[in-house]
């Protein structure tokens, strides 16, 4: 039972009601769980205070992306019933507590209990916020789907942007001895956990204001000036409504499965590993010619490609489709790679221009993929729909670091290596984007028979 307050009824839109007014409550949560990008600011603090490995600690990261992929997955059809305030208030209420606890752990000394609080517990407030508001944006944004997405998912790709400077300015107020500006300055665990305390009480006050801003439109609405008849002349985009149990069953879903999983894992094998490949891609006699500072600059630039490309190429798609954005991604960007591999070290600014398009379209997938599934699937339960996709997200958060590693691992030590460590591993990436540029290829209207009678909105399947 949910508090009256939170009831789905009570957030219904009256008359005059801006849809304007809804980004600006996705981005609030998204902004916030955002955050999650930004966890290599105290990473080695955190390697200190333990006394453990980059590889342990950077565990938690990993375990937080699972337990979203889960959450969402497992919480899709919950959220789609209770509606977005819910949902948004159920993800301020995991993340907030994963921070108090993670803080608590570290005072303690206890590394388990920073797992299970910002891994397990705040993970599960990451999977349910990034959904929350997905299916009450396409409700309101029908004949601009892509575009009401990217302004949303925009802000989980810049809550690094916030979170990042303002992790290191609170963590230098709270240990005197730490100084933001010195990459070989390493805070102590009392500021990060003074740090997580202090971001705990940050987040509750934007997540609270996102939830109880959002509304959800009437039944009848419609966007003033808009024929819902005009979907019908657009390819894939059906006219009918698949659930999410029927969704699971078509060939469409494991194929958009396969797509999300490939653009991710390219894109995300780059973003782990940024700062140090820019310093080992030009290495001569065990000395980078691009020192500490510029690599934190190049990843900050990494940021901000995977923001804009999330709101610039899903509003693209709204123009010239689901199919054909992703074809871009995958295509283009499978020929990047080739050139990242084989002329990437020759210039500076050729590898930061080709690693800036890719994590465009990293961006963009994540961003396009909720209005390529209201394409296919109707707007009946996109938000578990989406939900369940997203354990591809789960999978690639694990397959990407872990493809690059490997292959790193047996070409030598961090600090020493060169442009040549990392081909096999960027030419795998080349191979993975092939299999999700078939995959996309092959994606066809939905069969009727998966439509869901009671919810037609015109006797009309979908089109081809």
């Amino acid at each position: 039972m949910l508090p009256s307050i939170l009831a789905r009824e009570r957030t219904v839109a009256g008359p005059g009601y801006s849809r304007w007014l809804i980004p600006p409550a996705a981005l609030a949560v998204h902004l916030c769980i955002g955050q999650v990008y930004a966890t290599s600011v105290y990473k080695n603090a955190l390697v200190a205070h333990f006394d453990s490995s980059l590889t342990t600690i950077g565990f938690i990261f990993s375990l937080a992306i699972v337990m979203l992929g889960l959450a969402a997955g497992f919480g899709g059809t919950w959220v789609d019933r209770n509606g977005p305030r819910a949902a948004m208030a159920a993800s301020a209420a995991f993340w907030v507590t994963g921070f108090l606890v993670a803080a608590l752990g570290i005072t303690l000394g206890w590394l388990w209990l920073v797992f299970l609080g910002y891994g397990v517990i705040g993970g599960i407030g990451l999977g349910i916020g990034y959904i929350s508001p997905v299916s009450t944006l396409i409700k309101w944004f029908p004949d601009r789907p892509g575009l009401a997405t990217g302004m949303a998912i925009m802000g989980f790709g810049g809550g690094a942007l916030i979170a990042s400077p303002l992790s290191g300015r609170l963590m230098g107020l709270y240990d005197s001895g730490y100084d933001a500006s010195d990459p070989t300055s390493v805070a102590d665990g009392h500021a990060v956990a003074l740090l997580f305390v202090t971001l705990a009480g940050l987040y509750l006050v934007f997540m609270s204001f996102g939830a109880f801003t959002v509304r959800v439109p009437a039944d009848d609405w419609v966007p003033e000036g808009w024929d819902p008849s005009e979907v019908q002349t657009k390819k894939l985009v059906t006219t009918g409504n698949v659930s999410a149990d029927n969704a699971i069953r078509t060939p469409q879903f494991w194929l958009l499965w396969v797509v999300l999983f490939c653009n991710v894992t390219a894109g995300i094998g780059i973003l782990e590993q940024a700062a140090p490949m820019i310093q080992d891609f030009f290495r001569e006699g065990g000395t980078s010619s691009v020192s500490a500072a510029a690599a934190g600059g190049f990843v900050g630039l990494l940021s901000i490609a995977n923001m804009s490309g999330r709101f610039v190429w899903s509003s693209t798609s709204d123009v010239v489709g689901r199919k054909p954005i992703f074809l871009l991604y995958l295509g283009v960007g499978l020929v990047l790679y080739i050139l990242l591999a084989t002329v990437g070290s020759s210039s500076t600014a050729l590898f930061v221009l080709l690693a800036a398009v890719i994590l465009t379209f990293y961006g963009g997938g994540f961003a396009t993929i909720p209005a390529y599934l209201r394409d296919l699937f109707g707007t009946f339960q996109v938000g578990a729909i989406h939900g369940r996709l997203l354990t591809a997200w789960s999978a690639a958060g694990v397959a990407g670091p872990f493809i690059v590693n490997r292959f790193l691992d047996a070409q030598g030590e961090p600090g020493a290596l060169t442009a040549d460590a990392y081909r096999p591993a960027l030419l795998t990436m080349v191979a993975l984007l092939a299999v999700g540029l078939v995959a996309n290829l092959l994606v066809r209207p939905v069969s009727e028979r998966f439509h869901e009678k009671s919810h037609e909105k015109s006797h009309e399947g979908s089109t081809a």
